[in-house]
């Protein structure tokens, strides 16, 4: 089939490679040409586990083409996915205005039947807005023009993508008409063969549907993390009440791990949206409000324990500091708690040596060049000169390190961890200090 994806970012390129390398004819398109020419000469704007790989192999193939040619993207897709970015508005509503200017494009060029699908993060209504949109020029044109919108959001989880498009838990089409509905049956009949993944609703339910799967997760860390809160303060140990309730089916342990808050691209952007839309027909949620609340506060923590271990005397002082991602397998730095722990420490005269293994880029890019900030070669070298071990993402090569090292190298051999990486007992009997996140230390509220 022939697919046009509108946008060239984290859902856009997924989608479109993971469409082309099951056979279909792909063409990419997005307006900023550096993109494009840095795709077209074989490299990836992101990281993302195996993407760079299904990407040169579907170019080669001549399946996945990208382009800046809005006339060509419009002419060559019965399907016009719709993959760019809806950020946060001041009031943290989603801002529509790229969906609706390629809807707008899309209405300004088609001559014959179109299927525009909705694959971005978008509030309930929207499609009832692209719809409008793309009627009102096609009203201007004076062209009758059959086209259908779909909501089909993505779940894809950043450093899983790949095998989440490939092998979907879920594929939500919400659709109005039973003959897209078989169109897209048949656009991802690749993907649903060993039993039917398909889950068909109307258009409003599958919008919503995107927004309550991010809303649930984000409730049961925010949830994990107020637990793990009390737990410091009642002197239990929050990793050994997960194992207690991830084994109830009832509650299982996914998204049960307690830490330093979550981050990215989608949770905090999607409470913050739907929180937004409950309001603006009329409903307080309370529950949102308090994840969202929640997860603020929880960003604060590791600064809180820093500052109450050194008690207050921060300036001077210089933190390594393991991790800058939001989470492991992305490069991906938005909404990231090592941003609120580094602003802190920063605000408050210490400096920060950082390593991660991907997103020392991003890091560059986000804070340029400061005296405060060194960004390092390798775990030990953020080491050398520090007075204290932060940790803030979970990466694999954190989670074995040499302990020996850490103590010589520390002027105060204290860790902090904010992912609950090691076993206290072990890391205390070794010399070190060691504060992790409700897991019975009396390091809370910024006080010993």
């Amino acid at each position: 089939m022939k697919v046009t994806v509108f946008g060239s970012g984290y859902v856009g390129l997924v989608t479109g490679a993971c469409l082309a390398e099951v056979g279909n004819d792909v063409v990419c398109m997005d307006i900023d040409p550096g993109k494009i020419d840095l795709l077209n000469q074989g490299g990836v704007p992101i990281h993302e586990p195996g993407l760079d790989v299904l990407i040169k192999r579907n170019r080669e193939a001549g399946r996945l083409r990208f382009t800046t040619d809005l006339d060509l993207a419009v002419a060559h897709g019965l399907f016009q996915f719709v993959a760019v970015g809806t950020p946060p508005d001041e009031d943290g509503s989603a801002d529509l205005q790229y969906v609706l200017a390629v809807a707008r494009g899309i209405a300004e060029r088609i001559t014959d039947y179109r299927i525009v699908v909705n694959k971005s993060t978008v509030p309930v209504g929207t499609a009832d807005k692209v719809r409008g949109a793309i009627q009102a020029v096609l009203a201007g044109r004076q062209a009758a023009v059959e086209f259908d919108v779909v909501s089909n959001p993505e779940f894809l989880k950043e450093g899983a993508a790949i095998e989440d498009f490939m092998k979907p838990d879920r594929i939500v089409v919400g659709t109005d008409n039973p003959r897209t509905t078989e169109l897209l049956r048949a656009l991802y009949a690749p993907f649903n063969r060993n039993h039917d993944r398909l889950v068909c609703m109307d258009i409003r339910s599958a919008e919503l549907t995107k927004y309550a799967a991010n809303a649930m997760l984000a409730t049961k860390i925010s949830f994990m993390n107020e637990l793990a809160n009390l737990a410091e303060r009642l002197g239990a140990d929050i990793e050994k009440v997960r194992l207690g309730i991830g084994s109830d089916p009832r509650i299982g342990y996914h998204f049960i791990y307690p830490g330093c808050g979550y981050g990215g691209s989608c949770f905090p952007k999607d409470v913050k949206a739907l929180e937004r839309t409950a309001r603006d027909v009329g409903y307080s949620a309370q529950l949102l409000q308090a994840v969202e609340g929640v997860n603020d506060r929880q960003k604060l923590r590791l600064y809180e324990k820093v500052d109450g271990y050194f008690k207050g005397g921060l300036r001077g002082k210089t933190f390594a500091l393991w991790g800058l991602a939001f989470k492991p397998n992305t490069d991906d730095m938005r909404e990231a708690s090592s941003r609120v722990l580094m602003e802190s420490l920063w605000a408050a005269g210490a400096r920060v040596r950082a390593f991660d293994p991907v997103a020392m880029e991003e890091a560059g890019r986000l804070y340029g060049e400061r005296a405060d900030l060194a960004l390092c070669e390798n775990p030990e070298a953020a080491l050398r000169g520090a007075d204290a071990l932060i940790i803030v993402t979970e990466w694999n090569m954190f989670r074995s390190p040499d302990f020996d090292l850490i103590k010589a190298s520390l002027s105060h051999p204290v860790i902090f961890d904010g992912r609950n990486l090691y076993d206290p007992v072990r890391v205390k009997a070794l010399g070190l200090d060691y504060y992790a996140i409700g897991r019975g230390d009396s390091l809370h509220g910024g006080a010993v």
